[in-house]
């Protein structure tokens, strides 16, 4: 039916809506611009144009100066005195004395030799674990990247099922696996329905570096996976089809094309599991708290309670093992740096 001349054509509500809407923020940021205009504008007189962009960088500058700045430089006074007092003003200069302490050992490779084996302990857990932990982000993040890459059925679904535990708290995956593991918990109820008998895994000292190690590649894998696989898809498919008219299989395509073009991406993960693994810490104080005994305490942790759990808290021991384990960091990435450099060159 058509509408009669007489009649007039009703507006879409809809667009009734957005028209008062807009009829009443139009002032409002009309009066907003011409503030900012009026602010900017004397500003940009007196430093210039090319100088506005450090204004608008200055906000965030201020910010990195009192949240990173000025508490790395705290870090270093505190790592020159010594003392139990908290304010800077109680606290006596005692120069490398912390330092000292720390390095204090017989024999480097025997912790019981130092002054300080708690640290020691740490050092050679935290080494364990690196190498336990990197080794296996890559290697479970690389063949799970590699099957997702694949046309297989429900791909989206289970690209956001390994990548779930991403965002989920540290804590909260801690807290979970401390609830599987436990001695009445999941894993012992599956053990004992083969037939095995229930452990205390985390309370036993040939297990807890394994499941702490475990967890840790469970919970975080996903977000490695997410960059390799975006490395993945960055290949050009034409490079699989010139491989197959060659007659390349499936250990050759992935050995000779997939392998080299994803060296870059890899390089990325391993720097930044090898960041995250060094300053491990919320995973394994819910899990283990560092136990049993010692067997799980990092070097992030022997900082942590030194300075803040102890009854007598060391502050200037605990900033200069943090200032030990930063350098060591800061070595560390230089080092990759330049040898995934030298390998790109190559």
């Amino acid at each position: 039916m058509t509408a009669s001349k007489g009649s007039a054509v009703r507006p879409n509500p809809t667009v009734r809506l957005l028209g008062l809407l807009e009829s009443l923020t139009r002032p409002i940021l009309l009066l907003l611009v011409t503030a900012v205009d009026r602010i900017l504008t004397p500003i940009q007189r007196r430093v210039g144009i090319d100088r506005m962009g450090y204004f608008f960088v200055l906000p965030n500058l201020i910010i990195f100066g009192i949240f990173v700045l000025f508490p790395m430089l705290l870090n270093f006074y505190y790592a020159m005195t010594g003392g139990t007092k908290l304010f800077p003003a109680d606290r006596p200069f005692v120069g490398l004395g912390n330092f000292e302490t720390l390095f204090d050992c017989e024999d480097f490779l025997s912790p019981n030799s130092c002054q300080e084996d708690l640290f020691w302990r740490g050092v050679f857990n935290t080494i364990q674990y690196v190498i336990l932990q990197v080794s296996g982000i890559v290697l479970f993040s690389l063949a799970t990247a590699l099957v997702l890459n694949r046309r297989i059925r429900a791909r989206g679904f289970f690209r956001s099922v390994f990548f779930y535990p991403v965002l989920l708290s540290p804590v909260v995956v801690a807290l979970i696996w401390k609830w599987v593991l436990q001695y009445e918990g999941v894993l012992n109820a599956i053990v004992e329905i083969f037939g095995g008998e229930s452990k205390r895994w985390l309370l036993d000292t040939n297990w807890a570096m394994f499941w702490v190690v475990f967890v840790s590649v469970w919970a975080l894998m996903g977000f490695y996976t997410l960059i390799l696989l975006a490395g993945l898809q960055s290949i050009p498919p034409e490079l699989y089809e010139a491989s197959s008219i060659d007659g390349a299989n499936t250990w050759q395509d992935f050995r000779f094309v997939t392998l080299p073009l994803l060296m870059p991406t890899m390089f990325v993960v391993l720097v930044l599991s090898l960041i995250r693994a060094v300053q491990m810490f919320d995973h394994i104080f819910v899990l283990t708290g560092g136990g049993p005994g010692t067997r799980t305490q990092l070097m992030v942790q022997y900082i942590y309670t030194t300075g803040f759990s102890n009854q007598i808290q060391l502050f200037g021991l605990s900033a200069a093992a943090s200032m030990v384990l930063g350098v060591s960091l800061l070595i560390l990435t230089l080092l990759q740096l330049r040898l995934g450099n030298q390998s790109s060159l190559s």
